[in-house]
């Protein structure tokens, strides 16, 4: 994959999340918004603090550091690290728009543990991250993606070149928003 591609594909798939919430999500009502399958699971409001909390991290990171690199020069090359591949890899949907592996949220990511990331405008706030992650994808146009390093939310110590990371978040971003859809074609979703 070239950077162009990988930046258009990250794009794409950016622009399109947020198409799905202002057409999916904006119209609920609270008591759509707070219906969920079963105990375990995540209401649609939950899904989405879970996708806000994540951007905090990375939103800021990536301005940062893209704001702040040495490599200022764009290369059309882009060849992913193996822990990068293997990071979005993890998140990206199957072809059939399927979860492919079923992954633990930690802790602080996760609404059930942690309710105060709740907002009751998350779906609101999300469709101002996705605009941003946009803006940061233009950015990311401007600097060489392959040498530019992001530390994981997880650990300051492992790095994913840019080009990984923005694919980690787009991907995991899209498998949330799935996950939220999967809610709204549930028989039992109330009307």
């Amino acid at each position: 994959m070239t950077s162009s591609e990988l930046l258009f594909e990250a794009k794409k798939i950016t622009d399109e999340g947020r198409d799905i919430l202002e057409n999916n999500f904006l119209p609920l009502s609270p008591t759509q918004k707070k219906w969920r399958i079963n105990n375990q699971s995540w209401n649609i409001l939950e899904i989405f603090a879970h996708l806000n909390k994540f951007a905090s991290y990375y939103h800021l990171t990536f301005e940062r550091i893209i704001s702040k690199t040495k490599f200022k020069t764009p290369k059309e090359n882009f060849v992913s690290s193996p822990l990068g591949r293997s990071a979005w890899k993890s998140m990206k949907l199957g072809n059939s728009k399927n979860v492919k592996r079923r992954l633990k949220s930690l802790r602080q990511f996760n609404p059930l543990f942690d309710k105060q990331l709740v907002s009751g405008n998350d779906e609101k706030d999300f469709v101002e991250n996705l605009k941003q992650l946009s803006e940061i994808i233009e950015k990311a146009k401007q600097v060489n993606i392959r040498k530019v390093k992001i530390p994981i939310s997880i650990s300051k110590i492992i790095r994913l070149r840019l080009g990984d990371a923005l694919l980690f978040v787009v991907y995991h971003n899209e498998r949330h928003i799935q996950q939220a859809v999967n809610i709204l074609q549930h028989p039992n979703f109330p009307k």
